[in-house]
């Protein structure tokens, strides 16, 4: 298996697993999502379907390294905009505008458990391994960006310094 399918592998299955554990903190440990947490939900299960989609159709490899890079930079953006949200003293990050349109979504509809913003963005809840939850995405959306630009930097003629001499 050559890199570029290791590291759409590698990106759907982290996103799978950090989706997991978004519902497992939500339904075992009872941390309510906010309409940030859900909008960087979004970008991460868009990051590992574009995964998917390349995985299975290799021409979309370019187009979905291109949006998964999109998408991380607005995950990116999220998660940067929930840090600065929770070190601010206590307010509104502004769930009640945002609640409503992000749970009129037909995704939110369908599938409440995982895209419904029931939660507020300011509850600091502790830290996993000395990082909050939005630093950790900001982590997660760093290492996909940065992934989604080496696939995309990638052509098809990776062996350029491995050829075999004809004689």
């Amino acid at each position: 298996m050559n890199r570029t399918k290791t590291t759409l592998l590698f990106t759907f299955f982290a996103c799978a697993g950090l989706l997991g554990f978004g519902l497992y903190m939500q339904l075992v440990l009872d941390m309510l999502p906010c309409p940030l947490c859900v909008m960087q939900r979004y970008a991460f299960a868009l990051i590992g379907l574009g995964s998917l989609l390349a995985l299975v159709a290799p021409k979309f490899l370019r187009g979905v390294a291109m949006s998964s890079l999109l998408f991380s930079l607005t995950g990116a953006g999220l998660a940067t905009y929930q840090l600065w949200v929770i070190s601010q003293p206590p307010g509104s990050c502004g769930a009640d505008p945002l609640s409503g349109p992000l749970n009129s979504f037909f995704i939110a509809q369908v599938f409440p458990t995982m895209f419904k913003a029931i939660g507020l963005c300011e509850t600091p809840y502790d830290p996993i391994l000395g990082l909050s939850i939005p630093a950790w995405a900001l982590v997660w959306f760093a290492l996909f960006g940065l992934s989604a630009v080496a696939i995309f930097m990638s052509n098809k003629k990776e062996r350029v310094f491995f050829r075999k001499i004809r004689a």
